[in-house]
C-alpha cells in the first residue's frame, strides 16, 4: 500500500471518557468487524485487569480500512501511571484525536497526554464525546479545551484545531452537537483531510524505532514500531542498535506482521510510515533501533519521565508459603521483574538491601499495584514492603528534593473543608478553588507524592464516596517536612492455626479485625487494628472452656462484626516500615517483617541505640 493511502493516529483521553468504545464503533462502521461478529465489549481492553478496572493499561494497535484509506489507530492509556506507554506511542503517529467528555471537560490526565502530543508538534483533532448526555455542555468544553491548549504552549496551527461532536456508544459524529447524528463518516473524513500522510523515506535504508515489546510462545520476542525509512521483508538481515549506536545483535527477520482489524496478520513487505511487528530478535528491546546493516546511528528515542515511587519485592517466607502459589523462589521473581522492566521502560528494577529482595521503582501506586496483581494471577507468592518516594539532591544547593504532584479533586460543596484539612495535614498546598457545577467544587492542590500514599481511601471516607481525585506529576521541590503516619497500632497473632470465632469475638473491643473465623493465621501475622497507638500481641486461637455443668439457658451464638477486607493497594498503603503485605494467588495478608516477637524487640532496641 502506498504511503498516501495511510494515516497513523493515536486516541488520547482521560480515563473513562470513551476512547476504547470509539475504536469499537470505528471498527464496526468501517466493516472491519461485522455487526453480527462476536467480540467482547470494549474489544481493545483484552487484559482481565483492564476489564475489571475499566481502564486501558497497555497500548494496543488496530487498523481500519475506509474507502481507499487505511488508518492505523493506537488506543493509549489515560492514567498518568502508564504515561511511558503514551510517550512511546506518540512517536509513532502523525496525528491525535483528543477525546473529551462533553460534561466533564478536559481533566488532569487529558492535560498530561496533550502536553506530550503538543511538544512533539502533533496537530490535534478535538472529539467532544458523549454529546448526547443530558448534562452535556459542548460549547463550554470547546472553550476549556482551547484554554488548555493555550496554557500548554500550543502554537497557532495547533490552536486552530478542528472539533467534532460524537457519541461513541451510539456511533455518530457531527460538526455540530445537534446535527443529523447519522454515523461516523464525518470523523473518517476529518481524519483523512486533517492528519498528514506519514513522512515516508521509502528509498532510504530500512530503520525503525522499537516502541513496544511482547513475548509470544511460538515466535519469541515481537518488537513493534513505526518504520522510519526504507522497506522491510521477511528473511532480511537486520541489526539492532542501542540508544548510543552500539550494535546489540544482527539477525534475520523470521516474521513480518501488521495489524488488520483486531488481528495481527503476516505480510510480505512494509514501507516507511507503516506500523509493523518483527520477530526473530533475541536481545533487542524497547527504545532500540532496528536497521539495515549499513546504518550505524540510532534513531533518537523520546525521554521518559522519572519513576517517583519504589517498593521492595521479597519471596514469601511465612509459614503458609507454598500453600496457594507455585512460583516462590527469588530466582523466579527476579526473572519475572527483569522481563517486566525490559518491556516497560517506566519501571526500574534493582537489587534490594538483602540478597533475596528487589526494589521496583515506578510512576505510582496504580502502576505498581497492577504489576503485583498480574504476578499473583500468574501464581507468584510475594512479600511487598511499604512504598517509599524517590527523592533527589539539588546539585547546586545540596537540598533534598521530593516529587510534587498536581492533585485535582471534585467534591460536593459540603465536604470541601474536610478535603482541604485532610490534604493540609499531608503537606498539600491549595492552589485553586472554583465551582464545577451541580453543587460541586473543584480543588487544585500541589502535594508531595509521599503524602498521597493511601490517601484515596481516607478521601472517600471523609466525603462519603462523593469525591473524584486525579493526580499528575508536577515537579521536584524542596522537602516539605515530616508527615504523620498511621496513628493506630496493630493486633498481632501469637500462634499458628485457624482463627476461632470465640477468640475473635473477645478481641473485638480491642479494634476492628482484618480476618474472619476459620482463616489460617500464624505467629507475627497482623489480624486487626488496635484502638490505641501501640501494637498488641493477641491469641486468635483461644477456644471456650468446656465444663460438665450444663447452662440454665442455651449459650448465645457468637456474632462477629464483618472483618475489614483491604484491597491490594489499600494494604500496601496501610503498612508501616516494619511490616509487609503477603500476596498470594488467593490471599492478601498483613504481617510483621520479623515474625518472632523477641527478634522484633531486639531490632527495636538496636534501632533506638543507633538513633
Amino acid at each position: 500500500m502506498r504511503p498516501m493511502d495511510l494515516r497513523n493516529i493515536a486516541i488520547i483521553a482521560h480515563v473513562d471518557h470513551g476512547k476504547t468504545t470509539l475504536v469499537d464503533s470505528l471498527l464496526f462502521q468501517s466493516g472491519t468487524l461485522r455487526v453480527n461478529q462476536r467480540v467482547a465489549e470494549r474489544a481493545l481492553d483484552s487484559n482481565d485487569l483492564e476489564r475489571e478496572r475499566g481502564i486501558t493499561i497497555l497500548s494496543k494497535c488496530t487498523s481500519v480500512a475506509w474507502a481507499d484509506l487505511r488508518i492505523n489507530i493506537v488506543d493509549t492509556p489515560g492514567h498518568a501511571d502508564f504515561g511511558a506507554e503514551v510517550e512511546r506511542i506518540l512517536s509513532m503517529v502523525d496525528g491525535v484525536l483528543v477525546l473529551v467528555d462533553a460534561a466533564e471537560g478536559p481533566m488532569p490526565q487529558t492535560k498530561f497526554v496533550v502536553s506530550k502530543a503538543l511538544a512533539l508538534g502533533l496537530r490535534p483533532i478535538v472529539v467532544v464525546n458523549k454529546a448526547d448526555r443530558h448534562d452535556a455542555r459542548p460549547f463550554e468544553v470547546h472553550e476549556e479545551v482551547f484554554d488548555l491548549f493555550s496554557a500548554l504552549g500550543a502554537n497557532e496551527e495547533q490552536l486552530d484545531f478542528p472539533i467534532i461532536f460524537t457519541s461513541a456508544k451510539e456511533g455518530w459524529a457531527d460538526p455540530e452537537p445537534d446535527g443529523p447524528r447519522k454515523d461516523l463518516t464525518p470523523l473518517f473524513e476529518l481524519i483523512t483531510n486533517h492528519v498528514p500522510m506519514p513522512d515516508a523515506k521509502s528509498h532510504a535504508h530500512f530503520a525503525m524505532l522499537v516502541t513496544t515489546l511482547e513475548a509470544d510462545p511460538f515466535l519469541g520476542r515481537i518488537l513493534t514500531g513505526r518504520i522510519h525509512s526504507g522497506t522491510i521483508r521477511p528473511n532480511m538481515t537486520v541489526r539492532a542498535l542501542s540508544r548510543d549506536g552500539t550494535v546489540i545483535e544482527e539477525t534475520r527477520v523470521t516474521k513480518l506482521l501488521a495489524f488488520r482489524g483486531l488481528k495481527r496478520s503476516t505480510i510480505e513487505a512494509a514501507s516507511a510510515g507503516d506500523i509493523v511487528a518483527l520477530a526473530g530478535f533475541e536481545k533487542a528491546s524497547v527504545a532500540d533501533t532496528l536497521a539495515d546493516t549499513s546504518i550505524t546511528e540510532a534513531i533518537a528515542a523520546p525521554p521518559i519521565d522519572p519513576p517517583t515511587l519504589a517498593v521492595s519485592f521479597l519471596p514469601n517466607d511465612s509459614p503458609l508459603s507454598g500453600t496457594e502459589g507455585n512460583r516462590l523462589t527469588s530466582r523466579e521473581i527476579r526473572s519475572r521483574l527483569m522481563r517486566e522492566a525490559e518491556s516497560n521502560i517506566a519501571i526500574r528494577v534493582s537489587e534490594g538491601e538483602s540478597k533475596d529482595s528487589f526494589e521496583v521503582a515506578g510512576r505510582g501506586e496504580l502502576q505498581l499495584g497492577v504489576l503485583i496483581e498480574t504476578m499473583r494471577r500468574e501464581g507468584f507468592e510475594l512479600c511487598i514492603g511499604r512504598p517509599r518516594v524517590l527523592q533527589r539532591t539539588d546539585p547546586d544547593t545540596g537540598k533534598i528534593l521530593e516529587p510534587i504532584e498536581e492533585v485535582q479533586i471534585d467534591v460536593d460543596e459540603e465536604f470541601t473543608g474536610a478535603v482541604v484539612e485532610g490534604l493540609s495535614t499531608r503537606r498539600g498546598e491549595l492552589m485553586d478553588i472554583c465551582p464545577s457545577g451541580g453543587g460541586r467544587t473543584r480543588l487544585l492542590f500541589h502535594a508531595p507524592s509521599r503524602g498521597l500514599i493511601g490517601y484515596n481511601g481516607e478521601l472517600l471516607t471523609a466525603t462519603r464516596g462523593s469525591a473524584v481525585m486525579n493526580r499528575l506529576f508536577f515537579d521536584y521541590a524542596p522537602h516539605r517536612g515530616e508527615i504523620a503516619g498511621r496513628r493506630n497500632g496493630v493486633l498481632i497473632s501469637n500462634g499458628e492455626g485457624k482463627s476461632v470465632a470465640f477468640a475473635l469475638w473477645n478481641l473485638e473491643d480491642r479494634g476492628p479485625m482484618f480476618i474472619g473465623s476459620g482463616e489460617p493465621v500464624y505467629t507475627g501475622m497482623v489480624i486487626g487494628e488496635h484502638t490505641r497507638g501501640n501494637d498488641l500481641i493477641v491469641n486468635p486461637l483461644k477456644t471456650k472452656q468446656l465444663t460438665n455443668i450444663r447452662a440454665a439457658g442455651s449459650d448465645e451464638a457468637v456474632r462477629l462484626t464483618p472483618p475489614i477486607r483491604l484491597s491490594l493497594e489499600q494494604a500496601i498503603a496501610y503498612i508501616e516500615n516494619d511490616e509487609l503485605v503477603e500476596v498470594t494467588p488467593e490471599s492478601i495478608r498483613l504481617r510483621k517483617r520479623l515474625l518472632d516477637e523477641h527478634a522484633r524487640k531486639r531490632a527495636s532496641r538496636a534501632e533506638t541505640t543507633a538513633g
